[in-house]
C-alpha cells in the first residue's frame, strides 16, 4: 500500500485517544448496532444461508489457486470487447498510469465512485500533484471529503458523523467545491440527501472521465460489477466519455453463476438488504451506449505476496461487506480511524498488515488490535478466519521468519518492543517439554497463591492492566486426579 495515513500513531495510541470521544463512541454504537440488528434479520430470512457461505469460501479460494489463469482470460475477454488493460505492481504504477490516463483527454476534473482501492493507493492526492481535482460521488465520501477528514468504515465511511456535522459540513463547505448548499439546510436525512443531490447532478453532467473502482470481475466475459444503494455509481459509469476502473486482482470470479452467489450474500451482510437497488454492469464499449473508451488497472500491491501465505491469504477472499466491523467490540469504541488505514476493523487489522508488511509501528500493532471474540468470523459471509490470521500475524510480529515481499522471499527481523515475550513463550515452551519440571512449578504455583499479586510487574504490566489474572487453583490437576483416582481408572 502506499503508506499509512500521515502521522498515525501505533493503534494502542491512536484508540486510547478514540475512546476518550464520547460523541465518536455514541455515533459508533448507534450505528453498528442498528446495522448490525437488521443484518442478523435479513439472513435469517435464507434458509441455505450456511451452504451459501461455504459456497462463497470455496469459489474464492480456487479463485485465489489458479488466480493467474483467471486473469489473463479477464484480460483476453476485456481486451476483445473493446477495452484496455494496464497491470499495476504497486501504488505509485497504479498512480502514474491513471495520471496519464486523465491527462490524455486533456481534463482536469475526474468523478468517483466504488474506490477503496484508489484511496488505498492514494490516487485523489497523486492527481491533485498534477492539477486534477477529483470529486467523490458516494454520499458518504463526499462527506469525508467535504469534511477534509479520513474514512472510517468499509461501508459507510462518514459512521464517525451524526447529522448535525454532515449539516455544518456541508454548509460550510459545498460553496468550495461547486453548488453551495440551500440557505437553512437542516439536519433532517431528507433535505440532507437533497442538498447532495443537487451539488453532485452538476458534476455527473459535466464531468468527462469517470473512476471507479469494482467489486467483481468476471472473468468469462470481462465484465465488471457495481453494488450500491443511491444511483451515483450509475451516473459515474455511463455519462463520462471514458472510464477508469482500478480495480484489486483478488476481485475475479470465474463465471456468471460464481457471481449470483455472492450477489445474495453481499447485499444482507453489508446493508441487510435482499438485493441491491443498484446493480452495474458493464462489459468494454458499446458504441453510442455509455463510454466510448475503457480502461482497466489491475491493482497488485501486496496482493500477490498476499498469495503466497498459506495461512493469511484467506484475507483474499473479503468482499467488502463491512460485517465483521460491525460486530467488532473493539472497533465499535476504538473506531475507524485508530487502525490508520482505509481498511479498518477486523479485516483492516489482518489485511493492512500483510499489504503493507509489518514494518512501521501502527502495522506491526494492527494484530493485536482484537479481541480475539470470534464474532467476526462468525458473521464473515465468505468465513474468512479473521482470528486464526490475527494469530498468525502475532506470531510474525514477535517471532519475525520468512515472507514475501515484491515477490521476493526475506527474512524479517523480530520486532522491536517484543523481547519478553519471546523469553516467556520460550520458557514455557521449555516447561512444557519437561513434565517434571512443569509439576513442579504447578505445585509451587498453587503453594504460594495467597502472595500472588493482581497485576503482572515489569513488562508484564501492560497486560495485566487490561486483563484480569486468572486465579491459580488450590492444587495442581496432577495432584487432583491422584487424590481422587488414586491414578487409577478412565474418565467417565
Amino acid at each position: 500500500m502506499s503508506g499509512t495515513f500521515v502521522g498515525m500513531p501505533a493503534f494502542p495510541e491512536a484508540a486510547r485517544e478514540a475512546v476518550g470521544n464520547k460523541t465518536l463512541r455514541g455515533n459508533l454504537r448507534h450505528a453498528t448496532h442498528t446495522i448490525r440488528a437488521k443484518r442478523a434479520k435479513a439472513v435469517t430470512e435464507v434458509s441455505d444461508w450456511a451452504e451459501l457461505r461455504e459456497a462463497g469460501k470455496r469459489i474464492k479460494d480456487h479463485t485465489l489457486r489458479h488466480l493467474d489463469r483467471y486473469l489473463e482470460q479477464l484480460e483476453e475477454a476485456v481486451t476483445a470487447a473493446g477495452g484496455i488493460v494496464h497491470w499495476a505492481a504497486d501504488a505509485a504504477e497504479a498512480n502514474e498510469i491513471v495520471t496519464q490516463l486523465v491527462k490524455m483527454t486533456g481534463e482536469s476534473e475526474v468523478v468517483k465512485v466504488k474506490s477503496m482501492a484508489t484511496q488505498e493507493i492514494g490516487l485523489n492526492e497523486a492527481l491533485q500533484a498534477e492539477g486534477i481535482r477529483a470529486y467523490e460521488t458516494d454520499l458518504a465520501e463526499l462527506i469525508v471529503q467535504l469534511g477534509k477528514d479520513r474514512p472510517s468504515h468499509i461501508l459507510v465511511p462518514a459512521i464517525h458523523r451524526n447529522r448535525g456535522e454532515i449539516r455544518d459540513i456541508f454548509s460550510r463547505e459545498m460553496s468550495e467545491w461547486g453548488r453551495p448548499a440551500p440557505e437553512g439546510l437542516t439536519d433532517t436525512p431528507a433535505e440532507l440527501a437533497e442538498a447532495a443531490r443537487l451539488h453532485l447532478r452538476e458534476k455527473f453532467l459535466r464531468a468527462k472521465v469517470g473512476i471507479s473502482g469494482a467489486n467483481f470481475m468476471v472473468a468469462e466475459t470481462g465484465t465488471l460489477v457495481v453494488v450500491e444503494s443511491e444511483g451515483n455509481g450509475r451516473m459515474c459509469l455511463t455519462l463520462p466519455e471514458t472510464l477508469i476502473s482500478v480495480v484489486g486482482i483478488e476481485k475475479i470470479v470465474p463465471t456468471w453463476r460464481d457471481l449470483e452467489v455472492f450477489l445474495q450474500t453481499l447485499p444482507r451482510s453489508s446493508t441487510a438488504e435482499r438485493m441491491n437497488p443498484y446493480t452495474s454492469t458493464w462489459t468494454g464499449t458499446t458504441e453510442g451506449d455509455g463510454p466510448s473508451a475503457f480502461h482497466l488497472v489491475l491493482l497488485d500491491n501486496g496482493r500477490t505476496d498476499t498469495l503466497a501465505d498459506e495461512v493469511g491469504r484467506q484475507a483474499l477472499r473479503c468482499i467488502r461487506c463491512s460485517a465483521c466491523l460491525n460486530v467488532c467490540p473493539v472497533y465499535e469504541r476504538a473506531g475507524g480511524h485508530a487502525y490508520g488505514s482505509v481498511y479498518p476493523g477486523p479485516i483492516g487489522a489482518i489485511l493492512s498488515p500483510q499489504l503493507r508488511g509489518t514494518g512501521s509501528e501502527i502495522d506491526a500493532s494492527l494484530p493485536y488490535a482484537s479481541s480475539l471474540c470470534g464474532a467476526c468470523y462468525e458473521v464473515c459471509p465468505v468465513a474468512i478466519d479473521i482470528p486464526e490470521v490475527l494469530v498468525h500475524l502475532r506470531e510474525r510480529v514477535v517471532e519475525g521468519g520468512e515472507v514475501t515481499r515484491e515477490g521476493n522471499k526475506v527474512v524479517l527481523r523480530p520486532a522491536k518492543g517484543h523481547a519478553a515475550e519471546r523469553a516467556a513463550m520460550r520458557a514455557a515452551r521449555w516447561a512444557f517439554t519437561h513434565p517434571g519440571a512443569l509439576r513442579t512449578g504447578q505445585r509451587a504455583a498453587s503453594r504460594t497463591r495467597r502472595f500472588h499479586p493482581r497485576t503482572l510487574p515489569g513488562p508484564g504490566k501492560a497486560w495485566s492492566g487490561t486483563r484480569d489474572l486468572p486465579p491459580v487453583p488450590a492444587e495442581p490437576f496432577r495432584d487432583w486426579w491422584q487424590r481422587t483416582r488414586g491414578g487409577k481408572g478412565g474418565a467417565e
